[in-house]
């Protein structure tokens, strides 16, 4: 246990460590190229009369070459051992080491008729009677109706409950809990699960969130055409409004999603917002914890961690169940008002994406997520290498010299921010083109990102935020159904 603790504590450290070492080692593969050093610069009119300053040098091509090849590498290799863990997990029929891998849940029930897929619907809720109004109207007015809706109310001081029963739905009300969402949750299927049939699928969403027209349908599709799938997770998008802090949030959950509908709906996190889950995935999980997997053995999910949802993901992962995030199951999600309210929200998130895989160690469903934080640390270095650079730049020389070389690469850097954010729409675009918001709202995530990983190598205590929400609308409520 003090292993595993210590090494918990050190994750970021480790982290750090291997990304400025990666770091470090490109510098010094640049700094060895003789032609890095120094400026040739010369003049030009550019239109006949608009003097410039400019340097053509450009890295030598086995350096850029190298640069690419490292690039690609890096890539393939991630690529290639999550492809390598995934079929290991569909092949694997021991029922010790992964209870939900498609050859263990399908032997027992091959010939054997479950009934009609149903949905029963958990909505954790603190204190939403402001936003529950549009999540329970956009739920009932699904194209496929859920069977059952359960709001899970805790230690709520407002209306809440008395909002849920004006929409008819039933209500579970958590009884002296303490660890939050989480707990909540637990308390409700620990009453709710052992009920439940190998087709009743448990949906838990976020009782800020709408659900698009359509989600619950094709989700079901998926548990009926695949009886090997143990969970399904929706996309996110942002909602309206904020202006620009606003905006930059929306145009990271466009990128979100186009990533994943590129990985073909393979999961990085069954996003709290909206999941679903077979019954045997969630008792799978409480069976095995503190056993197998982190967490209190009975709970289906881990008190002890910041971010629930991705710990669930990584217990699914680790235990071999098959799960997806269709491009159809898309939702509507709260956005945070303020740099205030963002803090705390990304540091609770990206500390506890490191927390959870500090808990889980290195395992083949964990390298995955370790490589995306040495990849997010590597980023941390050199956006603030470039900033600082760029600064001592401007400071440094009397005339501005243009790199014709790197303005290329940027060129290319900025197409492919605009391209990546398209679905968006054109404030999205107009936002990715002129770039350096963007930037600038990266370098604020970088020093959450350190911040997390200070946090986390001084145990200090964790907390979590909760954004007050104005009423809904008549118009909200009307786009909703």
């Amino acid at each position: 246990m003090g292993d595993k603790t210590w090494f918990a504590r050190a994750v970021g450290l480790v982290i750090a460590a291997a990304a400025s070492g990666a770091a470090a080692t490109l510098w010094i593969a640049i700094a060895a190229d003789p032609q890095a050093s120094g400026l040739a610069t010369s003049k030009g009119l550019v239109f006949g009369f608009v003097p410039v300053v400019y340097d053509m040098n450009a890295p030598a091509p086995r350096v850029i070459l190298a640069a690419i090849a490292l690039a690609v590498l890096c890539a393939a290799g991630v690529a290639l051992m999550e492809s390598r863990v995934s079929n290991r997990s569909r092949r694997s029929s021991n029922p010790r080491v992964t209870p939900l891998s498609p050859k263990v849940v399908m032997a027992p029930t091959r010939g054997i008729f479950a009934g009609p897929v149903t949905v029963t619907v958990l909505i954790p809720a603190h204190n939403e009677e402001a936003s529950l109004p549009v999540t329970l109207s956009s739920l009932l007015a699904q194209s496929h109706r859920p069977e059952r809706v359960i709001v899970v109310a805790d230690n709520c001081t407002d209306t809440t409950v008395a909002v849920a029963r004006q929409f008819g739905v039933e209500v579970f009300e958590s009884v002296r809990n303490t660890t939050k969402k989480a707990g909540a949750l637990n308390q409700a299927l620990k009453d709710f699960l052992p009920g439940q049939g190998d087709n009743d699928i448990v949906m838990v969403m976020d009782a800020d969130t709408s659900l698009d027209d359509g989600f619950l349908e094709h989700a079901v599709s998926r548990f009926t055409n695949d009886r090997a799938l143990m969970a399904v997770g929706g996309l996110f998008y942002g909602e309206e409004g904020f202006g620009i802090l606003g905006q930059l949030q929306r145009n990271e959950y466009v990128r979100y999603s186009r990533e994943i509908a590129r990985r073909r709906g393979r999961v990085f996190v069954l996003t709290g917002t909206a999941s679903m889950f077979r019954p045997a995935a969630l008792r799978a999980v409480a069976e095995n914890r503190g056993v197998t997997i982190p967490g209190a053995h009975g709970d289906v999910y881990d008190t002890a961690a910041l971010t629930e949802d991705n710990e669930l993901t990584l217990a699914l992962k680790s235990l071999g169940g098959l799960m997806t995030s269709p491009s159809q199951c898309t939702v509507v999600t709260e956005l945070m008002p303020t740099f205030g309210s963002l803090w705390q929200q990304r540091l609770r998130w990206q500390r506890g994406a490191l927390e959870n895989i500090g808990a889980y160690g290195v395992t083949p469903a964990t390298l995955r997520y370790w490589a995306q934080q040495l990849g997010i640390g590597y980023s941390v270095i050199a956006l603030t290498a470039f900033m600082l650079l760029m600064a001592l730049t401007v400071a440094a020389v009397n005339n501005w010299v243009w790199f014709p070389f790197w303005q290329g690469l940027g060129a290319i850097f900025i197409a492919e921010r605009v391209v990546s954010v398209w679905k968006g729409g054109w404030r999205a675009r107009i936002l990715a083109l002129v770039l350096l918001p963007e930037l600038l709202f990266d370098m604020f995530l970088n020093v959450v990102y350190v911040k997390g990983i200070i946090d986390i190598t001084l145990g200090r205590q964790a907390t979590w935020g909760h954004v007050a929400h104005s009423p809904a609308t008549s118009d909200e409520l009307a786009a909703s159904q």
